[in-house]
Formats: C-alpha cells, structure tokens, sequence
C-alpha cells in the first residue's frame, strides 16, 4: 500500500543541484500548482499564473546532453529546471528519466487547469539565425579547404579536415537540431527535448 505514495510523489517532485557551489532547487507539483524552493528561498506557483514555458538544449563544459525547462509565471522569478545535477567536484549526473517525466507531468497539469501559455522551444531567433549562419559558412569554408588539399596532392590534410568537420558537424549540428525555434502546444511538449 505504501508503494502508491511513493511512486505519485517520486512522479511529480524533481530536485537538482545547478552548480557545485550553492544550495539545490526543489520542485513539487501540487494539486494547483508548483511548490520550489531552493535553500531559503521559496514560494508557490498557481498553474493558472504560468504565462509562458521554454523548453531547450543546454550543453555546458563537462555535460554535453543538457536541457532545460523555463517557467514564467505573473509574480514569480523565473523556474528554471535542468536534467542534470552536480554530484561531485568534478561530476554531474544526468537524470534524464526524472526530468522527463516532472516536465511532461508539469506539462499535462497545466494544460488540465485550462491554462494557454505561450511554449517555445530552442533558442530565441535572434540568437539561433545567426549562430545557424555562422556554422554554415564555416562548414562551406572547412570544404573548400578540403578541395584545396586534394588538388595540391594532400590527401592526409583532406583527411584530417573531413574528420574536423565531421566532428564539427556532429556537436554543432546536434545542438543546432535540438534550439531551433519553435513553438509548441502545452498538450505536446517537443520528444526531442525530453531525453529519455
């Protein structure tokens, strides 16, 4: 019988610890809303105040799969929830499967208060477009230096620039997938941007 309390408030808490130094944040849906705290900071979110949600890809130094969830809400500092926790010094940990279900649940609750916020996902366009820009030309750039090797008779130097952008295009393109803007309804968060 105990095992039912315990799986319904493991579904709908989620905590992670946003940097080495410094206290963790703590989030609870509740019937009507979202309880957070973060050390001595605290405060209750009706789901019915929830204006606006962004979901994103985030990588940073050591923890290239990162993504997050914002939360405005009228009268709130903004909600930032994250997939990933510092564990140690020089350790994070990915809790893919705990965030992805707080943010669907997150989600699901929401949309079932009868709220309509406006849900983007990746990065604003004005930060996205010319990132986009700039990864093309040098991908472009990257090619032609490919070219130029194998008509000089550099085959080893072609190789090694195909393996560059290679490279380049796997970390780049996959943050450029995950960020491109969009917008979502609050009944269908992006899979993409829940890992699993």
């Amino acid at each position: 019988m105990t095992a039912e309390p315990d799986a319904a408030q493991e579904r709908t808490s989620y905590t992670y610890k946003p940097s080495l130094v410094g206290t963790g944040w703590h989030f609870t849906l509740t019937d009507d809303g979202i309880d957070w705290s973060a050390g001595p900071r605290s405060g209750h979110v009706p789901y019915a105040n929830v204006q606006r949600m962004r979901m994103a890809y985030k990588p940073v130094g050591m923890q290239s799969h990162r993504f997050i969830t914002e939360v405005w809400a009228s009268g709130t500092p903004k909600l930032t929830v994250i997939s990933t926790s510092w564990k140690g010094l020089v350790e994070m940990e990915r809790q893919d499967e705990k965030y992805s279900v707080f943010v669907e649940e997150l989600h699901r609750r929401v949309a079932a208060a009868g709220v309509t916020p406006r849900c983007e996902q990746g990065n604003h366009p004005v930060l996205y477009w010319p990132a986009f820009a700039v990864a093309t030309v040098i991908t472009l750039g990257l090619a032609f230096l490919v070219v130029r090797a194998l008509q000089a008779g550099s085959t080893a130097g072609a190789l090694f620039v195909v393996a560059f952008i290679a490279l380049f295009l796997w970390r780049g393109g996959k943050f450029l997938r995950f960020n491109r803007p969009g917008v979502y309804r609050i009944e269908a968060p992006p899979r993409e941007l829940l890992p699993v």
